[in-house]
């Protein structure tokens, strides 16, 4: 084997790469500032916290968990409600970080995910301020689903969920 020719050098070094990538999944983690424990501490690491962000990237402490009656005919009309009442609130509490809603067409119920920084964050607010919102929200729901009276979306469980 003599000198590589001019026209395969420039290819040389792409491929040096990929097979060094190759390698070092063949192989697994490397052990000392990359590994596992470097990972693990960068997985703590929270970013700045906005409403736009996944609720992955935040080591968050605490999720508050709702599940809420809602029928198929009715659920542009409950989350009508939660753009018109809890979603601008949450956005401005300390603490919140993202919240994501879900609905079940089988169990015809919404699930609310509700991210926050510290479970300190979400038990600080107080309880006449949660009522002011739900009100709004009841009010809004009301007018959405021509209902006049009650809660359209009653609250079937409530609780916390916390990362492992």
């Amino acid at each position: 084997m003599g000198k590589l020719t001019a026209p395969l050098k420039p290819l040389l070094l792409p491929w040096v790469l990929a097979l060094g990538l190759a390698l070092a999944l063949l192989i697994g983690p490397l052990p000392g500032p990359w590994g596992p424990a470097a990972m693990a501490l960068a997985a703590t690491v929270q970013p700045a916290a906005t409403a736009t962000a996944a609720p992955g990237d935040y080591g968050v402490v605490v999720v508050e968990h709702l599940r809420v009656k809602v029928p198929a005919d009715a659920v542009d009309a409950w989350r009508q409600a939660e753009r018109g009442s809890w979603e601008p609130w949450l956005d401005s509490q300390p603490g919140f970080l993202d919240r994501q809603l879900l609905w079940d067409p089988e169990r015809e119920e919404g699930t609310l995910l509700i991210h926050w920084r510290s479970e300190g964050d979400w038990r600080s607010i107080p309880e006449a301020e949660i009522e002011k919102v739900q009100q709004r929200f009841e009010r809004l729901a009301r007018q959405a689903t021509g209902s006049e009276q009650g809660n359209p979306f009653p609250l079937v469980f409530e609780g916390q969920l916390l990362p492992q």
